[in-house]
């Protein structure tokens, strides 16, 4: 089987809308007990062992233990985030959502915050655009981004608000199809990537010799962490707070996550 019978196609959405109306929480939000706990080897062996049997050769990176008896939250290379039992027998995509005590909560969310925090943290400055804010900076976000993605693109005209709010903003390149790829890796190979991020935020084409790139590495982070739209939003405490939101919003998240 390859990756894309657990993978859901990628495309420019506006998370932030997508999820409107919704009243689930994540677990950090409602303080419940989850917590980001060690994986289960035997559950992981388990699981790497039966995804063989069936002809997948994705290896199988983590399986931590959810507040759900007996669920386990998947990472794996080349594919998002998934859920599975004890035996290893199911793969569960989507969300789990516990309710009955307080506020609905998805139950991976503490599990993937910090398993973005990790991700992105350890992303070497240099491998990212990073538009600085202005003055003291409250809070520093990380934006999975497409050049050829509108709500993309309007997150980028609202930088100048955004950076003089307080906010930091690091991108890092999640091209949707294989023809994003190639402007992708020209920006990234340009000689001043951040104009050549402006312009091709506009429209504009970018071109710029071949060089050693960042590109396929930030996509099989941003698969890690189950990105299947852009603009995909982080704190640097690993919380994805949205898809776009207005400079107010985005700042007032980043600051409070």
């Amino acid at each position: 089987m390859t990756a894309a019978v657990i993978v859901i196609a990628s495309g420019c959405s506006n998370n932030a809308a997508d999820a409107g109306g919704s009243k689930v929480v994540n677990s950090a939000q409602a303080k419940t007990s989850v917590v980001a706990k060690d994986s289960d080897s035997k559950v992981a062996q388990a699981l790497q062992e039966n995804l063989q049997a069936s002809g997948i050769e994705e290896k199988i990176i983590s399986a931590v233990p959810t507040d759900m008896s007996g669920i386990y939250w998947v990472t794996a290379e080349g594919l998002p985030p998934f859920f599975t039992d004890k035996s290893g027998k199911h793969i569960i995509q989507g969300q789990i959502i516990s309710v009955g005590d307080g506020e609905p909560v998805d139950i991976s969310s503490a599990i993937t915050a910090k398993a973005a925090k990790d991700e992105l943290k350890n992303v070497a400055k240099k491998d990212m655009i990073i538009y600085p804010a202005k003055g003291a900076t409250k809070a520093v976000v990380y934006a999975f981004t497409d050049a050829d993605c509108g709500y993309c693109q309007k997150l980028h005209e609202e930088m100048g608000d955004i950076n003089a709010r307080g906010i930091e903003v690091r991108y890092l390149a999640w091209p949707r199809s294989e023809q994003s790829i190639p402007k992708m890796e020209a920006i990234w190979c340009s000689s001043d990537r951040k104009k050549a991020m402006d312009n091709a935020k506009t429209g504009a084409n970018v071109s710029a010799n071949a060089c050693d790139n960042p590109v396929g590495e930030q996509m099989a982070i941003g698969m890690r962490l189950g990105v299947r739209g852009t603009p995909a939003i982080f704190t640097e405490s690993g919380q994805q707070i949205g898809g776009y939101l207005p400079a107010a919003q985005l700042a007032e998240a980043a600051i409070n996550n």
